[in-house]
């Protein structure tokens, strides 16, 4: 898929909306009381074992920006998403990291989930973020601090998030209240 074929009729993008949410749906498994008793996990990975489906997301998602210049996945799923989106779209690709990942320097933010706190960086030199117009994707948007963090993160570089994406987003937890002004597009809506 080209650039030029992401930037098509409302129709054909609810379409291809649609063919990612019904995969979403048809093969996510969830987990209760994990990782911590409470939490219910959303396991993405059948999603992106099904050829047709993690094809379906992946072309959901490049729309969303079809102008960026560089991808970001957010640790450890958005990894596989970011890979994908980059190379449809023809652009680089930026791991957003967990703390201690990465060698110094780093630009960090810490942020709560709704299981605890973490901290995520990426690197602070070696990659020129100034100007750079970045898509950010995660797997869930839950309590929304990770995608939140990361976001911030690039702001701090002197980078734009032009749009972030999510496969699953838990919109009863209230994350899409803590993200920017940046479009958010979710394939699946809870």
């Amino acid at each position: 898929m080209s650039k030029h074929e992401l930037v098509d009729s409302a129709e054909t993008a609810g379409q291809r909306t649609q063919r990612a949410a019904e995969a979403v749906e048809r093969l996510t498994r969830w987990h209760d009381d994990f990782p911590t008793p409470g939490v219910r996990f959303a396991d993405l990975t059948p999603v992106f074992a099904d050829a047709e489906g993690f094809r379906a997301v992946l072309d959901c998602f490049a729309a969303c920006a079809p102008d960026a210049d560089l991808v970001a996945g957010v640790d450890a799923r958005g990894f596989l998403l970011g890979a994908g989106v980059a190379a449809i779209l023809g652009t680089g690709v930026i791991a957003v990291r967990k703390a201690g990942k990465l060698p110094p320097p780093v630009i960090s933010r810490e942020y709560t989930l709704e299981y605890g706190s973490a901290a995520l960086e990426i690197p602070a030199d070696g990659i020129d973020l100034k100007g750079r117009r970045v898509l950010l994707l995660d797997d869930v948007l839950a309590t929304g601090g990770t995608l939140a963090a990361a976001a911030e993160l690039f702001k701090a570089a002197g980078a734009e998030v032009v749009a972030a994406a999510v496969v699953l987003e838990l919109g009863f937890l209230g994350g899409r209240d803590r993200q920017g002004d940046y479009p958010l597009t979710s394939v699946v809506k809870l």
